[in-house]
């Protein structure tokens, strides 16, 4: 497998349950990386791929919901919660959190397996989008203020599909789009 092949994280405090988990998924081509505790999973390298995490709703030295929440500021993988003590309000608190998907134990392979996928999906679309806007915040500080100008009407036309009306006149608020080097920038668009 590649370093950059998803990897699946089984948190879960019964070791009969990670070994099962760890069989299953590692029997469908991913790599598997089992923690006893929250602890342990906070504690270890993660490598720089798409991932999702396996996350028992009851721990031995957070819950599952806590766990959630402190990862949340970060850049988490995205959670597919099982459990054997499930109830609805921890169930709707995980999926406000983001939760992908909430599980209670016995589950079916098959609706782990999809859920598993759809983390992954969704994680590896998420790692996108912060690569670009990494990109794009490297490169926008090497802009002229014309330049920035026109990314931002260009931006915003991008997502209304129709050009701004400012970007029409000849003069914005800040008067750069009136200037020579900016009128080439808009014409050429």
């Amino acid at each position: 497998m590649s370093p950059d092949s998803p990897i699946v994280f089984v948190v879960d405090d019964d070791y009969r349950v990670r070994e099962a988990l760890s069989r299953l998924i590692s029997s469908i081509g991913l790599r598997v990386a089992a923690f006893g505790s929250a602890a342990e999973f906070l504690e270890s390298e993660k490598p720089d791929a798409p991932a999702c995490l396996i996350l028992d709703l009851e721990l031995p030295d957070v819950s599952g919901l806590e766990l959630q929440q402190e990862l949340a500021a970060g850049d988490a993988p995205p959670i597919v919660f099982i459990t054997g003590h499930g109830d609805v309000p921890s169930s709707v608190r995980a999926m406000k959190a983001g939760a992908i998907e909430f599980l209670s134990k016995p589950f079916g392979e098959k609706e782990l397996l999809q859920a598993i996928d759809a983390a992954i999906i969704l994680d590896r679309e998420a790692r996108r989008r912060r690569s670009e806007l990494a990109e794009l915040q490297k490169h926008y500080s090497l802009l002229t203020p014309c330049e920035r100008e026109v990314l931002t009407f260009v931006v915003a036309a991008s997502r209304t599909n129709r050009l701004p009306a400012t970007l029409a006149s000849p003069r914005t608020r800040s008067g750069f789009i009136g200037d020579r080097s900016c009128e080439r920038w808009a014409r050429d668009l």
